[in-house]
């Protein structure tokens, strides 16, 4: 099963969006969240979004949805730490946090692929650009 990382510069942020997500899946699907600082604090903690990685089920792949450009970096940084076989085994979509979270939820738990849920999510992506 593919399982999904969240990551937001707030902790509140990253929980609502795990339980609406959490909500809406069909089957079991492992959503991990790094929100915020240690303080409870707004920003991106890469020290954090390195342990959610290290602790994940890799089988399936990750989807990686991210709140900022700042929470995109960190994230980057620590995928470089990561063996090159994981690394590709992580994917960072081009998605809206929410939107996305939910879809990726609703598509890994019906058992899709990792490159069949990314098409879902950064498809909903294109789909909202487009009506603006």
């Amino acid at each position: 099963m593919v399982n999904i990382l969240i990551i937001s510069h707030s902790l509140k942020i990253a929980e609502g969006t795990k339980e609406l997500a959490e909500e809406m899946k069909q089957d079991e699907v492992d959503i991990q969240i790094a929100g915020g600082i240690n303080n409870g604090e707004l920003g991106t903690d890469a020290d954090l979004i390195e342990q959610k990685l290290k602790n994940m089920d890799y089988k399936d792949g990750i989807v990686v949805l991210a709140d900022l450009g700042s929470a995109v970096m960190s994230f980057n940084m620590v995928k470089e730490w990561l063996p090159e076989e994981k690394q590709k085994l992580i994917k960072l979509a081009n998605a809206p946090l929410v939107e996305g979270a939910v879809l990726g939820a609703v598509e890994a738990s019906l058992g899709k692929s990792l490159k069949e849920v990314m098409a879902a999510i950064e498809k909903k992506s294109i789909i909202n650009k487009n009506n603006l």
